[in-house]
């Protein structure tokens, strides 16, 4: 059992009195433990116990991952909804389950390790905050959280609290990130001044309106629950379990599913932190000639939002990173043949000597031309995580053993909490178009669609436009709250 901050000293007492009672009767011999078990045999001690808090979907490829590192038992599992749960509870029979996560944490928090996040984005960080306060280290699904300070607030908790983090982007943890990594270090195109990230989501509807119409909520489900920090709303078909992502209230857009994925390598490669500015344009829903929607509820189809970052150790220079959604691409380089494909989702790297491409969670990382790929001699000098994307779990769940400050990991929070900063500071640039004022005529006018946004990151706030900053730290329906 790893330990629980609450009862350190009386479990390390406990563990003293074990390990000098064992070593007395064996005579102060020491013998391995696959001599006692056989191959691959870990002591109960040494085998993670786990909470999966979000049993389906995701949640359920998430606790299947972990435990195919072979040192994780799955203890407990958690979910609003019974059937998104049922398969995860066919795979694991002997785990207890609960619908309330506080309830689980409540009673049971004494028999777990660790705990797996994989809920809407609006629930991530008081699960996560009221796990790590009671000890436990936490895997959390991407993003990291729904709020700009929900993410400064939880990598300040992971750090304080001496727990293992990691944030579910599993690219993190493969080979591509870390070769684009070798080339940029080699100089092999120069200082980056620029990148471009892009996708084909939403894959899921948005600017649209708010269902109207009653429907009934299904039996499995706590819609309560569900809904937990959110305002309170009747129940709609097709929100649950996966169309919540173009909803503000619940999910965080196009950029809270792929930009950890996908603005991750820029992140890495170049050392980035926060960024200084953003500014954006989105895509247009009009109901009537000339007649634009007005749905600030929902995320808008489409999206091109600028970043600018400040120089680095690496770059020398100011960086712009561009995010693009909804099926919007960059000019195609001019190193791309003509029959060389450019990807749904990728990133572009443009440098003063050259440009590299790559895809999804950084795979197939490419320099430009490609057939510069061909005489590539650069030196391997970053350590490979074992297994890649899938031994992202492995690596947390072994940390965890091995307890706070033992093992590097890909994506701790440390990491995870600022990019997912940078990628809701966009969502501030995005939001902020549909802010409305009405000026002394009373003639409604759109201020945020043509600036830049000042970025104070010590602060957490937009200096120069105030009412997106309502965006940065949402309030809670009653009854709800972050724990600190």
């Amino acid at each position: 059992m790893i330990e629980d901050k609450a009862n350190s000293k009386t479990e390390n007492s406990r563990r003293n009195f074990i390990k000098t009672t064992a070593l007395a009767t064996a005579g102060f011999m020491i013998v391995p433990r696959h001599v006692l078990g056989g191959p691959g045999f870990l002591a109960p001690s040494n085998r993670l116990q786990l909470a999966g808090i979000g049993a389906g979907g995701k949640g359920e490829s998430d606790i299947a991952s972990i435990v195919r590192g072979g040192k994780t038992d799955v203890a407990f599992l958690c979910d609003v909804d019974d059937r998104r749960a049922a398969n995860s509870l066919k795979n694991f029979p002997k785990a207890k389950y609960y619908k309330d996560y506080r309830e689980l944490l409540d009673k049971e928090g004494k028999n777990i390790d660790a705990v797996t996040v994989s809920t809407p984005d609006h629930t991530h960080a008081q699960i996560a905050m009221a796990a790590m306060q009671l000890g436990k280290h936490v895997y959390v699904q991407k993003p990291l959280t729904h709020d700009i300070y929900e993410a400064r607030m939880l990598t300040e908790a992971a750090n304080r609290y001496k727990v293992v983090t990691q944030m579910g982007n599993q690219g993190a943890s493969g080979d591509g990130v870390r070769r684009l990594q070798e080339w940029y270090d080699a100089g092999r195109i120069g200082k980056v001044h620029t990148v471009y990230c892009w996708t084909n989501r939403p894959v899921w509807p948005q600017g649209i309106s708010w269902p109207t119409g009653k429907a009934e909520i299904p039996k499995e489900l706590d819609w309560d629950l569900w809904l937990g920090s959110a305002p309170y709303k009747e129940y709609v078909n097709k929100l649950v379990p996966f169309n919540w992502r173009g909803w503000w209230d619940y999910g965080t857009g196009a950029i809270g599913d792929m930009g950890c994925h996908l603005v991750e390598p820029p992140f890495r490669v170049l050392g980035l932190d926060t960024p200084i500015s953003v500014e954006c344009s989105v895509g247009s829903v009009y109901v009537d000639e000339f007649k634009r929607a007005y749905l600030p509820e929902s995320c808008p189809p489409s999206s091109h939002v600028i970043l600018t970052f400040a120089k680095t150790p690496k770059t020398k220079h100011e960086v712009q990173v561009h995010w693009m959604d909804g099926g919007i691409k960059p000019e195609r380089p001019e190193e791309l043949g003509a029959n060389e494909k450019f990807g749904d989702n990728g990133v572009l790297f443009i440098g003063t000597k050259g440009k590299m491409i790559c895809e999804t969670y950084g795979k197939n990382p490419r320099l430009l031309p490609l057939s510069h790929n061909n005489s590539d001699h650069t030196k391997i000098t970053i350590p490979r995580i074992l297994n890649q994307e899938e031994g992202h779990y492995t690596q947390f769940a072994e940390a965890a053993i091995a307890g706070y400050g033992k093992i590097q990991l890909s994506s701790p929070f440390e990491i995870a909490g600022p990019l997912t900063e940078t990628l809701l500071i966009a969502n501030l640039a995005i939001r902020g178009t549909d802010v409305q004022r009405r000026d002394a005529a009373g003639k409604i006018n759109y201020p945020g669609r043509d600036i830049k946004m000042l970025w104070d990151k010590v602060n957490m706030k937009v200096t120069n436009f105030d009412e997106v900053n309502q965006f940065v730290k949402r309030e809670y329906r009653k009854g709800w709250t972050l724990g600190i």
